[in-house]
């Protein structure tokens, strides 16, 4: 399905002069190695694109590259770039293909960040947002840092309910946590070790917890405490 293109509007980094992009810049670098690198991600194709994609262009405020959640409007957030990063990493596929013209698929857009950057680890993404006023937000942040719809497809539904359309998906990644994995998305997982990313518990208490997919079997591990926001849908959390 394609949705409908809005009138471009400048990005606020559009209005930043050369001195002000070259301090941002400097603040993703040392993002990358002291909240990436100091804490265990060391894969080199996540950490290159943690320094690409510009998290300044997504998100407002003082502090882009800080170590903490950023509101987004409709009640949603941005996780601090670690959680980003540990998601992305968990999500990836092993192997030298990783990503590479795999589909994807993020439920909860929020700014479009987490788009971005499995986008330019190579996926075709397909990320769906329930709030139409994000969602149309973050189409038109991706389009301007150079992720447009051949590389990043914003949709408007229940995330809960997945995108059959594109699946199986190599991956999934929820950006909200819920008691227990939504059934479709785990149909909508590739067999053959698809891999499923989602904090998964209480309001207050989730564990950033992996599903790996073989044949009809699912075996799950837990990784690390997370708070999401509540994922809210059919087979979700009622609003």
């Amino acid at each position: 399905m394609r949705w409908p293109r809005i009138p471009r509007r400048r990005s606020p980094a559009s209005d930043l002069g050369h001195a002000e992009l070259s301090a941002l810049e400097g603040d993703r670098l040392r993002m990358v190695a002291e909240q990436l690198e100091a804490r265990g991600i060391r894969d080199p194709e996540l950490l290159t694109a943690f320094r690409t994609v510009p998290r300044h262009a997504f998100v407002e405020g003082d502090e882009p590259y800080g170590d903490h959640a950023m509101p987004v409007g409709s009640g949603q957030t941005i996780s601090q770039p670690y959680v980003v990063a540990r998601m992305t990493q968990a999500a990836r596929p092993d192997g030298p293909a990783g990503w590479r013209d795999a589909p994807v698929l993020e439920i909860g857009t929020g700014s479009g960040y987490q788009a971005a950057i499995i986008a330019e680890l190579g996926a075709r993404v397909t990320t769906i947002e329930r709030h139409s006023e994000l969602a149309a937000g973050a189409r038109q942040r991706l389009a301007d840092a150079g992720y447009g719809e051949d590389r990043v497809q914003v949709v408007v539904g229940d995330g809960t309910e997945g995108w059959p359309e594109g699946s199986p998906y190599r991956s999934i990644l929820v950006t909200a946590g819920g008691p227990s994995v939504p059934k479709p998305l785990l149909e909508q997982l590739d067999a053959d070790g698809g891999r499923l990313v989602m904090p998964v518990g209480g309001r207050e208490h989730q564990y950033l917890t992996l599903v790996v997919r073989g044949g009809d079997d699912l075996r799950s591990t837990q990784l690390e405490p997370v708070v999401f926001v509540p994922l809210i849908g059919r087979y979700g959390l009622e609003e």
